[in-house]
């Protein structure tokens, strides 16, 4: 299968080169020239399924034309060695927990299956030559790519992020990694890192020079992965004999890859029936479905500090989808804004009355569902990253401690490896 550009004014491109670069020439993201949709009959077994099943059934029908079959299904079962349960909330509605991963958030899924495949690739591109890697993070995406990259062989990391926006245990996840590993302090905001990463995959003389590669979500090997939590979501839905109503899902939203691989989880026949886009302050997303104008603003930080985003990369991903019909977006998807008063205060009465302890952006989607879900529905929220990464926010909410994991408590025994920089192209470059 080959992938265009969004901006569709550049050549189509194989997986492997779409994978390798990251962002298409033309400044476009790139998509798969066509979606196939999975049969019917995996969906009535699909209850009966591992997520390392359901995993591959859906890489392959995806990538099964572009590489071996049997290598892909090793990078899946290898990406997919830990679990995603599915928790009982409040109601009809379910926490999709994303965060037991090495990492503690969604990302480790993206990040270590790109970096596997980017290994394949690579092991097998006649050009050789090392990759390097560059990434924009405002908190768990850079301790995402930096842990699944880590140690692997002919691949270089950076991770860009701007510097006193993350908390203490997001920025230690890749601080003091070493290795390949680099970590870049920007005296700046995440929309500047990003505009730092793709300004450095647009300028000629560094690409002449070296092999650059992103993995943000901008590339099509870190987002698409991403689709898998809502098969498996389904699948635990279908167990608990809850399929036979209308599923809705709920996304906290930042950059918009995860939600936008649940969009493309449900051309391929997923039965999601509607989605909400669930925002922070920075709301662009949820402006523009009030008004039809995407109109990008500098983000403001909040205590979601991971979807403090002014411009979502993933926004030209939806508009690509729906053929740039405002309508056709509304049909599909809801939004909805909250302030830092209302994720807290949600976060605490959910612990409180419910004894379930959310992080601020799962509490950010969780809000949305107790707000919009519809009788005849079963809603189901990405809870992308365990509370602990955002300690002292949480403990400050909800008068309690909350215990760090054993696999995040060891990153805070490392030292500090940074490069301090101002927010200028010329000296990333």
């Amino acid at each position: 299968m080959e992938y265009y550009s969004t901006n569709h004014s550049t050549r189509n491109v194989s997986l492997c080169e779409a994978v390798v670069k990251g962002l298409a020439a033309d400044r476009g993201l790139f998509m798969p020239e066509r979606i196939p949709s999975l049969p019917n009959a995996f969906f009535k077994n699909i209850g009966n399924l591992s997520l390392q099943e359901i995993s591959y059934a859906v890489a392959n029908t995806l990538f099964g034309e572009d590489m071996d079959s049997s290598e892909l299904k090793n990078i899946v079962y290898d990406t997919l060695n830990f679990e995603i349960p599915l928790v009982h909330v409040n109601g009809d509605i379910y926490s999709l927990e994303l965060f037991h991963g090495p990492t503690a958030a969604f990302k480790d899924v993206g990040a270590r299956f790109m970096a596997r495949l980017l290994g394949y690739f690579t092991r097998n591109d006649k050009s050789k030559g090392e990759v390097n890697v560059l990434v924009a993070t405002s908190g768990d995406t850079g301790s995402a790519v930096a842990n699944g990259f880590l140690g692997v062989e002919g691949v270089r990391v950076f991770v860009l992020y701007p510097e006193g926006k993350g908390s203490q245990i997001q920025d230690a996840q890749f601080t003091t990694l070493g290795q390949n590993i680099t970590a870049i302090e920007v005296n700046g905001t995440f929309d500047d890192c990003q505009r730092l990463v793709k300004s450095a995959f647009l300028d000629e003389e560094l690409n002449a020079k070296m092999k650059l590669s992103s993995a943000n979500s901008i590339n099509v090997a870190r987002f698409l992965p991403q689709m898998f939590y809502y098969f498996y979501a389904y699948a635990q839905l279908q167990q608990r004999n809850q399929t036979d109503k209308d599923i809705v899902v709920a996304v906290p939203s930042g950059n918009f890859g995860n939600i936008t691989a649940a969009l493309i989880g449900k051309r391929m026949g997923l039965p999601i029936k509607r989605f909400i886009a669930a925002n922070n302050r920075n709301d662009i997303f949820y402006q523009y479905l009030l008004t039809g104008k995407y109109e990008p603003k500098p983000s403001i930080a909040t205590i979601a500090n991971a979807m403090d985003v002014g411009d979502p990369s993933n926004f030209a991903r939806v508009l690509d989808l729906y053929g740039h019909s405002h309508k056709r977006i509304c049909q599909e998807i809801s939004g909805c804004t909250y302030t830092d008063e209302q994720i807290s205060e949600t976060l605490a009465r959910t612990y409180k009355e419910q004894g379930y302890l959310l992080d601020p952006h799962g509490a950010v989607a969780y809000r949305a569902l107790m707000e919009q879900l519809k009788p005849g529905e079963a809603g189901v929220f990405a809870e992308t990253a365990h509370p602990a990464k955002f300690k002292s926010t949480v403990e400050s909410i909800i008068g309690d401690t909350v215990a760090v994991p054993e696999r995040l408590e060891k990153f805070m025994q490392g030292e500090k490896q940074t490069v301090n920089m101002p927010s200028g192209f010329t000296w990333v470059k």
